[in-house]
């Protein structure tokens, strides 16, 4: 059991001192990093600054209860806090100021991310993970308001997870659960709604989680008093109180940000309540100053008086910290003794200043350093086509007047030069084709790579392993085989866990967990309120600590409560880390083909075209479906896996290898063979498309039906267009709205696998009215493309090329 700052703190004075000292020169340099920072993008050396200014305090605070093991979910002005936590240098801050693309000088996104996303790498460099209970964790960052909280209660239930599983390697991801996740949020963002959701999953999870809101006052230039209902966060959240003897609520504790020894008793007690009692905290931090104002977009002195500013200006927290150090006396064994001086106070403050200048030289000769390189291997290469065409030396003339150049203005330059010299066969254009496509390679990985897993885990890396099927093989439910395959996966991976609405008790609403909660307990089979934004958080947060979590969003149309955290973190994680993190989340649901404008609608499109580094399961059946489960615990990717919601009651064929089959990613399969048209689909749809098949060939056209399976990634391997080369037309049939996701199939198809070349007719999609589909079964039949609108549209094909073999129809 770790020991609490509060059971810690007896120290001499002396130890006192220098941690006062020394929180006071952090501060101090933390101040002169935003100085410094806003004056690098006003003088046009960065592109955008956000800052941590006057926030020093509470998060100097806070970082004296961050221990080893614990996690931070956070927003962009906890740079006091980084630093303190050993997670930022001054460095990095500017390197990361600057886009540097180098992990090595900026760690938390190789230049992916602006300013004041803070992140710690969880991983090596082969994909495996660290020991997270070696260092202090951050993860990564996310600009969306109030984005970062619903990952926040999955980092906390971890913990609480971790009290009673353990599996082999557990110990490198917690420590009997005694770990604290820290979230920090801005004052205006609690009207944000992923805010209130967290917070009510907490207190009603009662998980280990202290949520840090820094109240400025203002959110941009709109006051408090308009944001809420309440100017006071902490009155409108005393409802969440716990009362004694009650294993609901949070704890609220109210305290000003410029208030250093409140502030460390504040987080203290936060800590104990946290740790000790795995009770959620709420630290509401106000009085917050904003020296700077919001960010270098604009300027505070828009939207605030005369008034507030010379109130910010006394209450800042760096100022009332010296006036207290300065005011600080004790007497011990007779003796008057103090912290500081103001000359000592003063000499802290210019070193912070050099320490924040060297810092900011070293961070852009590095950065410079790069693009001087990269120039220095190109521009003779250039030169050397001067005689080759008048304009090379032109567009060198107009490179070298560029003040200030960037890699684009170096690689505009070479393609300008190759634009310029297209046609011509020499040795010199040859170098320099060599040369830009070798630098090119280099900018690739560090501004395109790690959207998916690069590990040895990816999920394209998983061996197929396909159903085994014998005499005894029983004909039951698919509902049956989706179960009886999670009771193998529970009872293989101690480490997989499965929550969401209904999942729990009643082993969720299609019966696909039946008996899985009594068998394997309440913490790895549980039942969650309606929310489906931190069911999708839960799984992120837990599975960036080691564990794998299956988050269930019960019905497909429900997922767009979630998509915005599926696309802006979930999907950007690895991306946005370049690999120093990953969340391997498996999103369970169920879609396609029902009835009614509620429950049958198909965001495939959005989620494809918004979450993309999350890869789109659409198994057309139970069996499948438990394939890709089994592949997907064996993969380091995050996966949406779509079940067929009408296919719980229909009869599949069990297999014996239950737990063990796997159905490999971006791979089709032809599950009927013809030689007319290819025909193209995937989930529910794929048994209407395979009865218009068969009315079909009684019309003598042979279809061959190709069952897509995996959206992304998509047909690995070209297939698809070798069936196209066979048969010579292609129709996509989905049950989205038109220009959905049949058009992404038909682009991959015709666009990436150049099937274009072997038709001899307008490829032809088939899709769902634009409207959502009316209920009950005739709603589906005019909603939804039907088996007769399939023959009519696909026979059609074949009486514009031959009228008297297929005869009109209609």
């Amino acid at each position: 059991m770790q020991t609490t700052y509060i059971e810690t703190q007896q120290i001499s004075f002396q130890d006192f001192k220098n941690q006062i000292l020394e929180d006071y020169r952090l501060g101090r340099i933390s101040r002169e990093m935003s100085y410094l920072g806003r004056r690098e993008v006003l003088t046009g050396k960065a592109k955008f600054g956000i800052f941590g200014d006057g926030k020093e305090l509470p998060q100097l605070a806070m970082a004296k209860v961050f221990r080893n093991g614990d996690f931070r979910s956070g927003y962009y002005r906890d740079q006091t806090f980084a630093l303190a936590a050993d997670a930022l240098t001054v460095e990095s801050f500017f390197a990361q100021l600057y886009a540097d693309t180098s992990v090595e000088r900026e760690p938390a996104s190789a230049g992916r991310q602006m300013n004041g996303h803070f992140a710690t790498r969880s991983l090596n460099e082969d994909g495996s993970w660290k020991n997270l209970m070696a260092q202090k964790n951050i993860s990564s960052d996310i600009s969306p308001t109030a984005g970062q909280m619903p990952r926040l209660l999955g980092l906390a239930q971890a913990s609480k997870v971790y009290k009673s599983v353990t599996f082999d390697g557990s110990e490198k991801f917690s420590n009997e659960g005694n770990e604290i996740a820290f979230g920090t949020i801005g004052d205006a963002s609690t009207a944000e709604g992923h805010f209130w959701e967290t917070l009510n999953a907490a207190c009603a999870l009662q998980v280990p989680m202290i949520v840090s809101i820094w109240d400025d006052g203002y959110g941009i230039s709109v006051p408090t008093k308009n944001q809420r209902a309440k100017a006071d966060i902490a009155e409108m959240l005393s409802g969440f109180q716990r009362k004694e003897g009650e294993n609901q609520g949070c704890e609220i504790i109210q305290v000003k940000a410029w208030d250093y020894p409140a502030l460390l008793d504040a987080y203290a007690r936060a800590e104990q309540f946290a740790r000790m009692e795995s009770v959620p905290v709420v630290v509401h931090v106000i009085e917050v100053t904003q020296p700077q104002g919001h960010s270098t977009s604009g300027s505070h002195e828009r939207y605030k008086n005369e008034e507030r500013l010379s109130w910010e200006s006394q209450f800042d927290g760096l100022v009332k910290f010296r006036e207290w150090v300065l005011n600080y006396s004790i007497e011990i064994e007779g003796k008057e003794e103090i912290i500081a001086s103001v000359e000592e106070l003063d000499a802290i403050d210019e070193e912070a200043k050099k320490i924040v200048k060297a810092g900011q030289k070293n961070a852009w000769e590095n950065y410079q350093k790069t693009i001087t390189d990269l120039i220095q291997s190109v521009l003779p290469l250039v030169e050397n086509l001067k005689g080759q065409n008048a304009e090379i030396e032109s567009y060198i003339g107009q490179f070298n007047k560029l003040v200030s150049k960037a890699k684009k203005d170096v690689f505009h330059l070479i393609r300008k030069a190759l634009l310029a010299t297209r046609g011509t066969n020499s040795a010199e254009r040859t170098q320099l084709m060599q040369k830009y496509n070798e630098v090119f390679e280099i900018e690739k990985d560090n501004y395109s790579s790690h959207l998916y897993s690069q590990s040895q885990w990816k999920a394209e890396n998983v061996k197929e392993i396909a159903p085994v099927f014998s005499e005894n093989s029983e004909e039951v439910d698919g509902r049956v085989v989706v179960r009886n395959n999670f009771d193998k996966i529970f009872e293989k991976y101690p480490e997989t866990l499965v929550f969401g609405e209904d999942a729990g008790n009643i082993g969720d609403v299609n019966q696909g967990l039946e008996g899985m909660q009594e068998k394997y307990g309440e913490v790895r089979v549980a039942d969650t309120g309606i929310r489906e934004a931190t069911i999708l958080g839960q799984g992120i947060g837990m599975a960036m600590r080691g564990l794998r979590p299956i988050a269930e969003i019960q019905y497909l149309d429900y997922i767009l409560y979630c998509l915005q955290g599926m696309s802006d973190d979930l999907a950007t994680v690895q991306y946005r880390t370049k690999g120093g993190q990953k969340a391997p989340v498996i999103i369970r649901t169920r879609g396609h083909r029902l009835e009614g404008v509620w429950h049958s609608g198909s965001p495939m499109a959005g989620i494809l075209n918004l979450s993309k580094g999350i890869l789109v399961l659409v198994p057309r059946n139970l069996t499948k479906a438990a394939g890709f489960y089994n592949t997907m615990l064996q993969s380091d990717d995050p996966a949406v896996i779509v079940e067929c919601l009408n296919g719980y009651r229909l009869k599949e064929k069990q297999p014996d290898n239950l737990g063990e089959f796997t159905v490999p990613v971006g791979k089709i399969e032809v599950t009927k063979e013809g030689k007319d048209v290819t025909l193209v689909t995937y989930g529910s749809t794929w048994r209407i498309v395979m009865d218009a098949a068969e009315e079909l060939e009684k019309l003598g056209i042979s279809a061959e039906v190709i069952d897509v399976q995996s959206l992304i990634p998509f047909d690995l391997t070209n297939e698809i267009a070798e069936s196209v080369k066979r048969t010579n037309r292609l129709v996509v049939i989905d049950e989205d709205v038109e220009g959905g996701t049949s058009a992404f199939i038909l682009q991959q198809i015709l666009e990436k696998q150049k099937a274009f070349r072997y038709l001899d007719s307008d490829p032809l999609t088939i899709a769902a009215n634009d409207h959502r589909p009316a209920y009950a079964s005739d709603g589906d039949y005019f909603s939804k493309p039907s088996s007769d609108d399939m023959v009519e549209r696909i026979y059609a094909m074949f009486n514009e090329t031959n009228p008297q073999k297929y005869p009109a129809i209609f």
